[in-house]
């Protein structure tokens, strides 16, 4: 390319409003989706990089209608030599800042001051387009204050082609950089490759070009178009994804909230039925034996009787009660022969989306050829929900390294036990906490319940297995789920 980029082309003034209309309604409506998500998550950075693309979209305007021979030999507006030239320089720079400021943002989680989110849209896109407007007026009427980049209107000034190009190069590449170091979504990994496109597109249409119309200019439009529609497509595509997976979740959380209210009302009915006749007949027989004890000549043989039957009715409600735990017992209908991978894996798919609406980046290794465990499947998930959503919540704060989660299977070294681990590089346990942290209602967090780890464990080892913690280094914590290979047999 670099042989032929000066090689001057047939003048085509069509070529520039179609390529530039394409750059303005991709970058619009790229514009439009992030103001959307800002809508709904109300974070600033998001604001930011919003109004990157709607400025970057709105500089296609004037850059237009002031383009040499395009609609007037001269360009409209009142256009210079150098107005096309610079409103180039201000639109390639306006973005790549708006990029570097939603890195620098986007892990602060600052929301707006403002009540509403459609204030701060509506005062965002007033701010854009006074600064476009500004922009077009210092380009057209202040074109005689501004360096002479154009010795024509197709020969580029070789004098100042250096620094004008390097700006924006280092802009852009600046943006790249930060971007790059601090990404950790999937519109960061994007924002990331965009930057790495605009820096090419930069040293193609500007570094190494002499003039207008040249193959390295024509080459330049035309990839920085494709670029911008690639990502374009990527994002709608997540957003896409993003939607179905979320709707898919709610639904099955629901679902799965209706069956367990309806398990806990069955349950709470055939409690109260098991339970009501032989409490009613202890307090019945209390009471009678109170009555025989405050007269006078009590029968004594016949206070003993009633204490036989309030006994009897003890032991009635004990077997109640122990058969209710029967019901939650390793023997229960629900223990099946399962493989603990198909369990890792659906628990998987039901927390993904939050994980990454959370920029949390998931990783799950699987054994393969993993012997079969008896478990009950919708509580072994349930563990697996449980460990994973806590996870999570540990990384909540972490700002300064990537969020990390690590879910695998294997076996211990004599083949006896399927180990399951959830590790995470969060902000851990204090050394002195972990032996306490499966005790009931203990909880590090300030919004925990403190039940969670102790109903995990309590599965666990209704499954014959054991449930530990321990320090994940340098950060963070493990979880190992232990189940024995026996229960297949």
């Amino acid at each position: 390319m670099a042989l032929f980029k000066d090689i001057q082309l047939t003048r085509v003034d069509a070529f520039v409003p179609i390529v530039q209309t394409a750059i303005f309604f991709n970058d619009l409506i790229t514009s439009v989706l992030l103001y959307s998500q800002f809508v709904i998550a109300g974070y600033l950075a998001l604001l930011i990089i919003a109004s990157g693309y709607l400025f970057s979209a709105l500089m296609v305007i004037p850059y237009t209608v002031t383009f040499p021979g395009v609609f007037a030999s001269a360009g409209l507006l009142g256009a210079g030599l150098q107005s096309t030239a610079w409103l180039y320089f201000f639109s390639h720079t306006g973005l790549p800042l708006a990029v570097i400021a939603y890195a620098l943002l986007k892990d602060t989680k600052g929301r707006t001051s403002l009540k509403r989110p459609a204030n701060a849209v509506a005062l965002s896109i007033l701010i854009v387009i006074a600064t476009v407007i500004g922009a077009t007026l210092l380009s057209t009427v202040g074109d005689f204050l501004l360096p002479k980049i154009m010795l024509d209107s197709v020969r580029v000034n070789l004098n100042v082609r250096t620094w004008y190009g390097g700006v924006l190069q280092f802009v852009t590449v600046l943006a790249f950089v930060v971007m790059f170091l601090r990404r950790r979504s999937v519109l960061g990994l994007w924002l990331s490759v965009m930057c790495f496109a605009w820096a090419l597109e930069l040293l193609l249409g500007t570094t190494l070009v002499t003039a207008r119309f040249s193959v390295g200019w024509y080459g330049s439009r035309i990839f920085a178009l494709a670029a911008a529609i690639t990502v374009l497509i990527v994002l709608l595509t997540e957003t896409t994804t993003l939607y179905a997976h979320l709707a898919l979740s709610v639904a099955r959380r629901r679902q799965a909230r209706e069956m367990r209210q309806t398990s806990m009302e069955t349950m709470a009915a055939s409690i109260a039925h098991e339970i009501r006749q032989p409490l009613a007949a202890v307090m019945l027989n209390t009471e009678a034996a109170t009555e025989m004890l405050s007269s006078h000549a009590p029968d004594i043989e016949e206070v003993r009787s009633v204490l036989i039957d309030v006994a009897q009715g003890g032991h009635r409600i004990r077997e109640v009660i122990d058969g209710i735990r029967d019901m939650f017992g390793k023997e229960r209908h629900g223990m099946v022969l399962l493989d603990p991978n198909d369990v890792v894996q659906d628990a998987s798919r039901l927390i993904d989306t939050d994980l990454r609406m959370q920029e949390i980046s998931s990783a799950v290794f699987l054994r393969s050829n993993l012997p079969k465990v008896r478990a009950d499947r919708g509580q072994l998930r349930q563990v697996m929900l449980n460990l994973i959503l806590n996870a999570a919540e540990a990384m909540h704060d972490i700002t300064n390294r990537p969020r990390l989660l690590r879910i695998a299977t294997d076996m211990t070294q004599d083949n006896s036990d399927v180990v399951i681990t959830v590790e995470d590089n969060g902000t851990g346990v204090d050394g002195k906490n972990i032996d306490r942290i499966f005790e009931p209602f203990f909880t590090t967090k300030s919004t925990g319940t403190g039940v969670g780890l102790a109903v995990c464990r309590s599965i666990v080892e209704a499954h014959g297995g054991q449930l530990t913690a321990s320090p994940n280094i340098p950060f963070g914590m493990i979880f190992r789920v232990v189940l024995p290979v026996q229960q297949a047999a």
